[in-house]
């Protein structure tokens, strides 16, 4: 008996694509349902495999599922619920992949009938591409997926929330909302919105007539990977995770301050302790990543 017998996945993309590949390779999933609001992208999962059958009808997509992954911009979580929740089969469980918490899950949490359940969930994975062609099965593999569950969540829901991410071959971290929103703010949010603004600004320097990033080589092209992210994703953080990136602004502000200063003064011993002082935090999450289980 698979863990999951019908999974609905709605945003048949990079990560609902990849968790579909993956619950199906394991044999943990009996039937997969896409929804979307694409068709071409929807046909594609189903000659790809990645779904069953699919529907742009989010009511008549979860009908009869026992698990239903919301894999939409996190701006849109709470709305697609509102939608579907009348539809949910008694017991269903419900659980998302957005990468803001605190709000999510307290409006979904309100949103839920009687009988069924919601957990928040991130899986700390992805890449800069998108739609179903994107999708692989190894994308959760030997990477973190954070669990948020509340003095409101089922017991035996959470269960198998964290029993699918485990077989999707992550390690799951259980952590408070509060907590994960300031975590991701500064782990994620943070970069993409300095790689943003890094891309902007050289691209924007305009002292010799012409755009200087064609002249970019591989450390720029490395560092601002992220920010081909798709934009209206990263508005919708942006917005919904307001304080904690703000937070995260204004200490990098006050680090690139300091680093400036050293600079303007030509202090050749503080560069060095402060570059040798990165380097050694930075040295510290590739030792943290040997660490970890294999999948």
């Amino acid at each position: 008996m698979p863990l999951i017998r019908r999974l609905t996945v709605i945003g048949v993309g990079l990560i609902g694509g990849s968790l579909a590949r993956i619950l199906r390779e394991r044999g943990a999933v009996g039937e997969i349902v896409g929804v979307g609001r694409g068709e071409a992208n929807l046909r594609r999962g189903v000659e790809l495999g990645v779904i069953d059958r699919y529907t742009t009808d989010p009511a008549v997509g979860v009908d009869g599922a026992d698990l239903v992954f919301l894999a939409t911009p996190v701006c849109s979580i709470p709305s697609v619920l509102a939608a579907i929740a009348s539809h949910l089969a008694p017991g269903c469980v419900v659980t998302d992949g957005g990468s803001v918490k605190e709000e999510i899950v307290a409006a979904c949490e309100r949103l839920m009938p009687p009988g069924t359940h919601f957990v928040g969930g991130h899986p700390i994975a992805g890449t800069e591409q998108s739609g179903v062609e994107a999708a692989f099965a190894t994308l959760y593999r030997g990477r973190r997926c954070i669990v948020t569950p509340t003095p409101a969540t089922d017991r035996e829901a959470l269960d198998k929330v964290v029993r699918m991410w485990e077989l999707a071959g992550s390690e799951v971290v259980l952590m408070d909302v509060e907590k994960h929103d300031r975590v991701l703010a500064a782990v994620s949010h943070l970069p993409h919105m300095v790689a943003y603004s890094l891309v902007n600004a050289v691209g924007g320097y305009d002292r010799f007539n012409e755009s200087i990033l064609h002249y970019s080589a591989g450390g720029f092209r490395d560092f601002t990977r992220i920010a081909s992210s798709d934009p209206a994703m990263w508005r919708d953080i942006a917005l919904m995770n307001r304080d904690g990136i703000l937070e995260m602004m204004d200490i990098f502000a006050r680090y690139f301050a300091e680093l400036r200063a050293l600079v303007e003064r030509g202090d050749g011993d503080g560069l060095r302790t402060f570059f040798t002082r990165s380097k050694e935090q930075r040295d510290g999450i590739a030792d943290i990543r040997s660490e970890m289980p294999p999948a």
